[in-house]
Formats: structure tokens, C-alpha cells, sequence
């Protein structure tokens, strides 16, 4: 099936997991590295909404920015020639190929490490976003990896209410919850996620 471009000026529910499965973080660290990767390649392209990563998958909510809201002077490539046209499906790319490398030669592993192409669904309706973020936020829960989404380290709960230096679009995340109370009770609620099945995935 042909995925979907991402286009400027859209909203998108990004997700991969490991090639068959198998995991893709090991320790700590490696969920540190990762972020810092995508910190390098994605944030000048697109504004990040929410985030979870898990043993072996991670999801992101995200917004591609437009053309001139673009930092230019930030963008990393894989090769030392800059391309004449902005391609985030490449900075992706460019994201999953580092980190796999490093991954590989740290653990002295061969073979990929995600799957070929990640997962991409457009959101357009305002109505789902404080569902996609509940369940991005819950996908800890889901898994058993946490008993709560406040317990889980490795995702964007703990910093959208934070008062420490973020890069998240934490005004986008306030406009859809009146307050953090409502945020916090409304992440300790149970969805079914029928009214967004369409855009989320079972691993």
C-alpha cells in the first residue's frame, strides 16, 4: 500500500517499530540518543506535539511546518551537499539510518533495525487530537510497561505542564485542555479510541 506524503501545514500520527518486532532501545541511554537524533533532524522541519517511546516502538504527533517557518540554518543531512528542495519523508529518513548505525555498531548487531517504512496518518479533525494524545501518552499503560502515563519517563506527559526549557508545542497541547487538572484526569480516563481506530496501530 503507498503511504501517504507528508505534506506542510498538516498534522500527522508518525509510528515505527523494530524490523519483525525485536526491540529497538536496550538501555537508558539508547532513548537518549534517539531523541537527540530527532531533535537534529526533525524539530527544524516539524513541530512536535506529543511523544512516547517504547522498547520497540514510539509514536509522535506531529505538525510539518511550512516552507518559510523552516530553520534552515539547522537542518542536518546525511551528506554534506544541501538538497534545493525540503524533503521531511528524508529527514526521517536521515532520523532512522543514524540511529540504526549507531545502534548496529555499539551492539555489534548487523541487519535493520526498523521496519522498511514508518507509519503515517494525516489527523484533520480537532475532535481526535486530545484522543491521539491520550492514547500516545496511555500506549505505556497499554503495553505494561507503566501503570500510569505520570509513571512513564519516556515520553511528553511529564513536560507539557513543565515550567523547563521544551521544544514540544505546548500551546497547541493548552488550547485543548481548559486546564492541567483536566489534563491530567483526562489521561487517567478509559477510551475505547473508536472514533480514531483509523489512525492509531496495534503492535
Amino acid at each position: 500500500m503507498e503511504k501517504i506524503l507528508l505534506e506542510p501545514g498538516k498534522y500527522y500520527h508518525i509510528y515505527n517499530r523494530g524490523n519483525n518486532g525485536q526491540d529497538i532501545f536496550f538501555e537508558n541511554e539508547n532513548y537518549v540518543f534517539f531523541l537527540k537524533k530527532y531533535d537534529q533532524y526533525i524539530s527544524p522541519v516539524c513541530d512536535t506535539i506529543a511523544w512516547v517511546l517504547l522498547r520497540n516502538h514510539f509514536h509522535f504527533l506531529i505538525y510539518v511546518k511550512n516552507r518559510n517557518d523552516i530553520e534552515m540554518n539547522k537542518l542536518s543531512y546525511n551528506t554534506v551537499e544541501i538538497p534545493k528542495r525540503i524533503d521531511v519523508h528524508l529527514q526521517f529518513g536521515h532520523l532512522f539510518n543514524s540511529y540504526a548505525k549507531a545502534i548496529n555498531k555499539r551492539y555489534k548487531r548487523t541487519g535493520s533495525l526498523f521496519e522498511k517504512n514508518f507509519e503515517r496518518k494525516e489527523i484533520d479533525n480537532i475532535a481526535y487530537f486530545r484522543q491521539m494524545i491520550h492514547y500516545i501518552h496511555n500506549n505505556p499503560v497499554k503495553h505494561s510497561f507503566s501503570d500510569s502515563a505520570s509513571n512513564y519517563a519516556w515520553s511528553s506527559y511529564g513536560s507539557i505542564f513543565s515550567h523547563k526549557p521544551s521544544k514540544l508545542k505546548r500551546s497547541f497541547v493548552h488550547e485543548l485542555f481548559p486546564n492541567e487538572d483536566d489534563f491530567h484526569l483526562y489521561h487517567k480516563e478509559s477510551l475505547d479510541y473508536k472514533e480514531i481506530q483509523s489512525l492509531t496501530i496495534e503492535y
